[in-house]
């Protein structure tokens, strides 16, 4: 692909999510979400696989059916009040359909099910993209629109997604869609605890996409696509892989690494909220979770192939692109625990 195409539909991402961010206007908001889907498709297609042209058919169908949702839905809402500023969502109808549509931009269960398919077929850059760019847009609406949306809705869909993530990634043997049923995973902590406290959805937010850039460019540097190839990872990179095992236990959420922050956090506020029940249920669904992360931790420190060589290995490949957004994903994926009274002062 050119540069300067490729510099043209990463502007256009980036002004799809900006004017989604700075919209008060629903059909603006909707334009936005249009123009981030628009310029991602080329991006998913570029390889011309017929792997990736299926996940692109995929991912756009379900893109372009919640957008049509969410313009038939806020052209509801906009009939019944009058106007079209997202501040007046008052229909309970209303309110339930655009939050179910955007349920299903970002992948959350029960509507996830297009998710591992789609991340399967593409180049794991692209599904960086995918997993932590394509998910602002949606989640800021969805930020929005959480006063008016039925409680009961939003606990609904955070629990099955904790619980469906958890459990769809147990057998899985490719890394992209274990790393599909992390982000879903994920999602559904976000969406839980949106509507008793939307700033620590922005802590777990960021949180993830620092720990999952970390993970996808640790896979990328290894180009290990399946758990089989982890096991020779450790002759290619020894530094590297016990530094992506402590990305994928702080994806789990163990102390004392960064993930345990946003999980800690939230089953505090849940129960603040007298929902003791609903945080116990969380808490086991990130057990599932974290027992896929340790198959993959597994397979890179307990398997590794055997090595008879006195020399340097023949295969270990000096490294040829920059690794200095690696290098950041992972302190931040991995040691921002003790700043965590700072953090949450600063975002409350």
């Amino acid at each position: 692909m050119s540069p300067y195409v490729l510099l043209v539909l990463l502007s256009s991402l980036g002004l799809g999510t900006t004017l989604t961010f700075a919209s008060s206007h629903w059909l603006l908001a909707w334009v936005g979400l249009e123009i981030n889907t628009l310029a991602i498709l080329p991006l998913m297609a570029r390889h011309h696989h017929p792997r990736a042209v299926e996940a692109t058919t995929k991912y756009f169908l379900t893109q372009a059916t919640a957008a049509a949702v969410i313009l038939f839905a806020s052209t509801t809402n906009a009939w019944i009040t009058g106007q079209w500023s997202m501040e007046s969502i008052s229909n309970p109808t209303a309110s339930t359909v655009i939050v179910a549509a955007l349920a299903l931009k970002i992948g959350l269960a029960p509507m996830h099910f297009w998710m591992p398919e789609v991340l399967q077929g593409l180049d794991l850059l692209t599904g960086l993209v995918l997993s932590t760019w394509q998910k602002l847009a949606p989640l800021a609406l969805i930020i929005l629109v959480a006063h008016a949306a039925n409680p009961l809705l939003l606990t609904a869909l955070g629990l099955m997604s904790t619980l469906v993530g958890g459990w769809g990634g147990l057998n899985q043997t490719q890394l992209r869609k274990i790393l599909a049923y992390s982000s879903i995973a994920h999602m559904g902590w976000m969406i839980i605890i949106v509507q008793y406290a939307p700033h620590l959805t922005l802590l777990a937010l960021l949180t993830y996409i620092s720990m999952t850039s970390a993970a996808f460019l640790t896979l990328k540097f290894s180009s290990a696509t399946k758990i089989e190839t982890l096991a020779t990872t450790w002759s290619k990179s020894p530094v590297l892989m016990p530094i992506a095992a402590l990305v994928l236990l702080s994806l789990g959420g163990l102390p004392p690494l960064t993930g345990f922050m946003p999980k800690w956090m939230i089953l505090q506020e849940l129960t603040k909220q007298n929902l003791p029940l609903t945080a116990t249920l969380m808490a086991l669904a990130a057990l599932l979770s974290l027992y896929f992360y340790l198959r993959l931790c597994y397979a890179m420190a307990l398997t590794i192939s055997p090595n008879t060589f006195v020399s340097t290995t023949p295969w270990r490949l000096q490294m040829s692109h920059s690794s200095l957004f690696l290098a950041l994903s992972t302190v931040m994926a991995l040691g921002l625990l003790p700043l965590t009274p700072a953090i949450v002062a600063l975002m409350s």
